[in-house]
């Protein structure tokens, strides 16, 4: 439990920007999302492919470590993946956005939708709101999309978009295709 704060004291704030698309809010990440995160976490359908061991979340302090780990990328890069909301519910759906931690093989608008959201279109509007921001916000010429070979419905998403598979990966221990979006083919 996190104690009361005395008169005057301040915590930091990660500030960050939010973007409205027709049906989701992407926004920095609350306290709030790691409980819904843990649960998306927790299907092993999902956790295969975007967990960092590949395996389900079980334990609380695992699913907080996930979402600390995802947020603090804001903080230490000032970008990261967003906490994306669906608007007519408020309900956290998944995350979606850039990531570039230490030793990634490049640049990368990544994507992870709750089981109970996908089929909707919500990865591909999320993903595409994206990667708008990152081409108004970076100086780079392409964006990765690391997607293991196993992941249809990923690879939909990147066909979507209009990516192209580039070329195989290892994804630390993991093959993966990395699909590549690029500035110069990119239609908003």
């Amino acid at each position: 439990m996190i104690p009361p704060l005395k008169p005057g004291a301040e915590l930091l704030r990660v500030t960050g920007p939010s973007i409205e698309t027709e049906r989701l809010i992407l926004r920095p990440w609350r306290a709030s999302d790691i409980a819904p995160n843990s649960v998306m976490l927790a299907d092993p359908g999902t956790a295969s492919y975007i967990a960092a061991d590949g395996k389900p979340v079980t334990t609380e302090i695992a699913g907080w470590r996930n979402a600390a780990v995802i947020s603090g990328h804001w903080s230490l890069h000032g970008f990261g993946m967003f906490a994306v909301e669906e608007k007519s519910s408020g309900s956290y759906i998944g995350r979606v956005g850039p990531w570039c931690p230490p030793g990634w093989p490049g640049f990368e608008v990544g994507w992870g939708i709750a089981r109970e959201f996908r089929g909707q279109g919500y990865a591909t509007e999320a993903a595409r709101a994206s990667i708008d921001w990152v081409f108004d916000s970076f100086e780079v010429d392409e964006i990765m999309h690391c997607i293991e070979s196993a992941n249809a419905s990923s690879q939909g998403v990147a066909r979507s978009l209009g990516a192209r598979k580039d070329r195989e990966i290892d994804l630390f221990g993991k093959p993966a295709d990395a699909w590549i979006t690029s500035r110069a083919s990119w239609r908003r």
